[in-house]
Parts: structure tokens; C-alpha cells; sequence
């Protein structure tokens, strides 16, 4: 029986970053994957494929308005079976290159379905045979799939979840998106932009319900402007599939309806893959979702056994999931890792035009007892949105009124989720309001928006 120092089960962005990590640390270190190619649900079926179809849609659209910039563009059109060769290869590409950085930290990858046997060994099957591993620690990062509903089987047609749609040869005539989170909106906002008809059902009353409130109504109002019907406060009852469409009873504030769609899409969240993992081997049980329980040093019970990434009571990101990896192998290693703090984490949400966010909502600093000061600045004003022909959204900053920290700082509008690492930052290093309308950003660019939010915040925003 091989022996490792780490052993990770799971090679999605939580997985392979803990195993190159361990490796970096002087740890002999073996990876398993039950999954041919590396890189997990985010590289293989998620982040990674799902962005490539927006970036497809997102020069489809913007060769639509190429005139407005005296570019000529004559027969525009789209070959659907070319947008998904081009997702094909970059996620062909993003595989190999995980499977690169296993052998360049000579981590040994072990390829079939991992098993907990004992706090130091995992069961390892593949094609009926098994063998074992030993490990000194043991990190679970098994992530996590998309849910299903009782009343919706899905065929891989007509009713379907991210990983089915992301695969059409040819965009639905029309589809309806259930569940107005990223997954949801980000689909809506690819088949929206060819051609699909597309209509949004979410049963709370706003898209995007975990964003701030201003965020959440800027994003309708957007996306309805492009064309996409949103049902909020609305809740699909039945499905039945008959030849050629989907029959959906729906339940809106307005009464029961009734309509048709070729393409029903779940989107109503991801579940964790922690059954048949061998936890009640070592006395360890997932609550009543599925979901692990850990310390702030990602630790289970079993101090040996680490959890990190979809299968933990936390936003599933896989940003979230490889610095949960960082910090569960730092400690094993004995180097003291800091916490992660639950409001410096990023949301992102890739659809058009973008959200993103770090920290405390408005509502929510004011639900803590916060007396805040808020700002806000459009991107209509921001030179560089005009140029780009992106004005749609803003930037808005949420702030501690008595000691002027900044608490939160929410964005729709272009380039959003590259713009929030700088809101990262400053909530890092608890930066003040005042420091950061000081902070002087280049010009023209549309990290602008962010320093002329800060000014608002004070009181005072130059440009409008």
C-alpha cells in the first residue's frame, strides 16, 4: 500500500490547488479523481466552459452595434457548432494544463473513485478493482452537482440543468430558466443573446436575491430591456414534457398560468457530493443538506480530515473553494494560516451586463446595527463605458458612517468582476472611505467608477 503525506479527493479548483500547495510545502502528495480530466465541475462543466459561451455571446452582440463605431460589419451571423468547438478547447486546454502542473509538483494522480476506510486510508475503485492509500491528512474537496426537482425529470432534453444546456448542438427556440441566481442568469444572458426566447422564474422576489437590493433591480430592469421575460415572486408548480416542448404550470402574482418551452433549464442551486464518501468510517455525518461541517482551519472532527470547497455550509465559488485549500494545507503543515473571512469574499456573476460584490450589503450593515453612508456613480458617466458602449450599471460603495470604513462595495456594469479585486483589496485592509477616494486611479479607465463611488459616499463625486 502507497503512502502519501496528503491525500485530496477531488481535482476541482479546491482539489488541485490543496494537492500543488501540499506539494510546494514538502509534502508527498496524491490527487483522486474519478473523472477522466482534471479540473472539476468549475473547469470540466462550469466557470470555465460557461464563460467561454458568454464571451461568444458577448462578440455576437457587440459586432450588432459595431457600427456605432464605424466598423462595417455586413451578414453577421452565428455557427453555434463553432461556439461550442471554440468552449471545447478551452476547456480541452485548461485540462491539460491542470494535468501539467500534477507532474511538473510531481503530485501523483490516482484515478478512479475515493473512498474513506479509516482516518489514515482511502479505498480507491476503479473498474471493480480496488486498492488503498495511506495518508497522513486527508482533504475531501468532492464539490458538488446541480439539484433536481421531485416534480421535473430531466431528460437532457427538454428538461435540463448547466451541464446538459451547456452542450446543445443549436440554441433552443425558447427556454425557461428556473432559479434567478448566477447559473439561472448567466444561461439566460447566453441563449438570450441568440436568439432564444428566454424567461427567468424565481420564487423570490427579486433576480440575483443574495446581491444588494439596487443591484438586484438594476439587473431586471437590464435584462428585460434585452428582451428576457423575469416572473419574480413566481413558482413553477408542473412540467410535463410532451413531443417537441415542455408544458409549464406556473403560479405568478398575477394567477396561474400556463405556458410552452422547448427547453426547461433547473437552476435552483447545487447539492454537495459528500454520500458514499465513507464518513460514518470515521464517525463523521453531514447535516440534514449534505453539507460538512469544519473549523476555520477547514478541519472536520477527525483533526486529520480536512473539508473545503461546495461540500461546506458556504458560497460555492470556486475562488472561495482554492483558498479553502490554501488554508487547510497550511495548517496541516504547521504554518499558521489566517482565517477566512466570510465577508471578503468575492460574488461574481458573469452575465451581461456583469455583477459583483465584496462585503456587507446595505441591508445587511444596516441589519447589524450600522449607521451607514452609501455612494453611488453610473457608469453612464465613466469616459471609458462610453467609448466601450457599455453604460448600463454603477458602482456603489456601502460605509461605516462613524469610523468611515468601508463595509461593502457593489458593482453592475461592464467588466464588474475584474473591477471588484480592487474593492477586495481595500476591505483586506480595511480601508477607509476617504482612502480610497484619495487612491488615484488612471484615467480614462472604467475603474474610475469605483473612486468616483467613493467620492459619492463623501459627499461629493466629481463628474456628474
Amino acid at each position: 500500500m502507497k503512502s502519501f503525506d496528503v491525500v485530496v479527493i477531488g481535482a476541482g479548483p479546491g482539489g488541485y490547488v490543496a494537492a500543488i500547495r501540499a506539494s510546494q510545502c514538502g509534502l508527498k502528495t496524491a490527487l483522486i479523481e474519478k473523472d477522466k480530466d482534471l479540473g472539476g465541475t468549475c473547469l470540466l462543466r462550469g466557470c470555465i466552459p460557461t464563460k467561454s459561451l458568454l464571451h461568444s455571446a458577448d462578440l455576437y452582440e457587440e459586432m450588432q452595434h459595431a457600427g456605432d463605431h464605424g466598423i462595417v460589419v455586413k451578414g453577421l451571423s452565428f455557427d453555434f457548432a463553432g461556439v461550442q468547438k471554440a468552449r471545447t478547447k478551452i476547456v480541452r486546454k485548461s485540462a491539460a494544463g491542470v494535468a501539467y502542473l500534477m507532474k511538473k509538483n510531481k503530485i501523483e494522480v490516482i484515478s478512479g473513485y475515493g473512498k474513506i476506510k479509516d482516518k489514515h486510508t482511502i479505498e480507491v475503485e476503479k473498474d471493480g478493482k480496488k486498492e488503498s492509500v495511506a495518508a497522513k491528512a486527508i482533504i475531501l474537496a468532492t464539490g458538488s452537482v446541480p439539484r433536481h426537482i421531485p416534480f421535473a425529470k430531466v431528460d437532457g432534453k427538454h428538461i435540463v440543468t448547466s451541464d446538459e444546456l451547456q452542450l446543445f448542438k443549436e440554441p433552443p427556440k425558447s427556454l425557461l430558466v428556473l432559479g434567478a441566481g448566477a447559473v439561472g442568469v448567466e444561461m439566460a444572458s447566453v441563449f438570450s443573446r441568440f436568439g432564444t426566447q428566454t424567461t427567468i422564474v424565481e420564487m423570490l422576489d427579486r433576480v440575483l436575491p443574495i446581491e444588494d437590493k439596487e443591484v438586484s433591480e438594476e439587473l431586471a430592469k437590464v435584462l428585460q430591456k434585452k428582451g428576457i421575460e423575469i416572473l419574480v415572486s413566481s413558482k413553477v408548480e408542473k412540467i410535463e414534457t410532451k413531443k417537441g416542448h415542455a408544458l409549464v404550470s406556473l403560479k405568478t402574482p398575477k394567477g396561474q398560468e400556463e405556458k410552452k418551452f422547448e427547453t426547461v433549464l433547473i437552476a435552483v442551486g447545487r447539492a454537495p457530493v459528500t454520500e458514499n464518501l465513507g464518513l460514518e468510517n470515521v464517525g463523521l455525518k453531514a447535516n440534514s443538506k449534505g453539507f460538512i461541517d469544519v473549523n476555520d482551519m477547514m478541519q472536520t472532527s477527525v483533526p486529520n480530515i480536512y473539508a473545503i470547497g461546495d461540500i461546506l455550509p458556504t458560497a460555492q465559488l470556486a475562488h472561495l473553494a482554492s483558498a479553502e485549500a490554501m488554508v487547510a494545507v497550511n495548517h496541516f503543515a504547521g504554518r499558521h494560516p489566517q482565517p477566512i473571512v466570510a465577508t471578503q469574499v468575492p460574488s461574481c456573476t458573469y452575465c451581461d451586463p456583469e455583477v459583483a460584490s465584496v462585503g456587507l450589503s446595505e441591508e445587511a450593515a444596516i441589519a447589524q446595527g450600522y449607521k451607514v453612508k452609501v455612494g453611488k456613480f453610473p457608469f453612464s458617466a465613466i469616459g471609458k463605458a462610453r467609448i466601450v458602449g457599455k453604460v448600463d450599471g454603477f458602482v456603489k460603495v456601502v460605509s461605516d458612517a462613524r469610523y468611515d470604513e468601508v463595509l461593502g462595495v457593489h458593482m453592475i456594469g461592464v467588466q464588474a468582476t475584474n473591477l471588484i479585486a480592487e474593492a477586495c483589496a481595500a476591505l483586506r485592509l480595511e480601508c477607509t472611505t476617504e482612502e480610497l477616494a484619495h487612491t488615484i486611479h488612471p484615467h480614462p479607465t472604467l475603474a474610475e467608477a469605483v473612486l468616483e463611488a467613493a467620492h459619492a459616499t463623501m459627499g461629493h463625486a466629481v463628474h456628474i
